[in-house]
C-alpha cells in the first residue's frame, strides 16, 4: 500500500449541520467510521488530500487517529448535488489480509475490427478481494474483436485472489456495427440498385431503337 494513502485525522465530538459545515469551511470532510463490531467513530479529515486520493474507486486509507493507525475502506462519499462539494464519507474499517466485496469499475482497451464499435454493457462488477489488494479497474482487451463478440463476466481476467461475485453470464462488453453505419450501406446499396435498373433500362430501350 502506497505512503500516500497515510491521512492523519482527527476525532470530532461536535456534530451537527452547523458544525460540519465550520468543518467544510476549514477545509476539512466530516467522516464516520464503522465496522468490526466497532462503535462508530466520528473524525475530521483533511480536504484537499481526500478528495485526491478518493477519485479512484474504492480508496483505501491509512489513518492516523490520535496516533493510532486504522485502515478504512471508503463505502460512499456524499456530495452537494449542485456545487459537488464533498459534504461527508462513510469509512468503513478493515484489517491486513482480509477479503471485502467491492464494484470495480471495468475499461475498455484496444481497438476492435475496422467498422466496429466496442459497447461497454456493465460499468462495474462485483468481486471479492484483499482489501490491501483491490484492483483500481478491470481491463477488457477488444483488440481486432469482430463483429458479434460478446465478452461477459465469466471472460474475464481477474487479478490474482480475486473472486467474481456478479454473475458469469453477465454481458460486459459487445462488439457490432453501428446502426448508422449499416442504414447507410443500406442506402447506399438501395442506390446502387436503382442505378443498375435504370442502366439496364436504357441498354434494352437502346436495343430496341437499334432493331427498329
Amino acid at each position: 500500500m502506497s505512503e500516500d494513502n497515510k491521512v492523519v485525522a482527527e476525532l470530532r465530538e461536535n456534530f451537527g449541520k452547523g458544525f460540519a459545515r465550520r468543518l467544510r469551511a476549514a477545509g476539512k470532510i466530516p467522516a464516520v467510521i464503522y465496522g468490526h463490531g466497532t462503535e462508530p467513530q466520528h473524525v475530521a479529515l483533511p480536504g484537499h488530500q481526500v478528495a485526491l486520493l478518493i477519485r479512484r474507486a474504492n480508496a483505501l486509507l491509512d489513518l492516523d487517529i490520535a496516533g493510532k493507525g486504522q485502515l478504512v475502506l471508503v463505502k460512499d462519499v456524499q456530495k452537494d448535488p449542485v456545487r459537488q462539494i464533498i459534504e461527508h464519507i462513510d469509512l468503513i474499517v478493515v484489517k491486513k489480509g482480509e477479503k471485502v466485496q467491492v464494484d470495480v469499475p471495468v475499461i475498455i482497451t484496444g481497438e476492435p475490427f475496422s467498422g466496429t464499435v466496442a459497447m461497454l454493457d456493465t460499468a462495474s462488477v462485483s468481486l471479492e478481494v484483499e482489501a490491501t489488494h483491490i484492483p483500481q479497474n478491470i481491463e477488457v482487451d477488444v483488440e481486432g474483436a469482430e463483429d458479434g463478440t460478446q465478452i461477459t463476466a465469466g471472460d474475464l481476467k481477474l487479478p490474482q485472489g480475486a473472486t467474481l461475485v456478479t454473475e458469469a453470464e453477465t454481458l460486459i462488453v459487445g462488439v457490432s456495427i453501428p446502426l448508422d453505419t449499416i442504414a447507410a450501406d443500406e442506402e447506399i446499396a438501395e442506390a446502387d440498385a436503382e442505378v443498375a435498373e435504370e442502366q439496364a433500362e436504357e441498354a434494352e430501350s437502346t436495343e430496341e431503337g437499334d432493331d427498329k
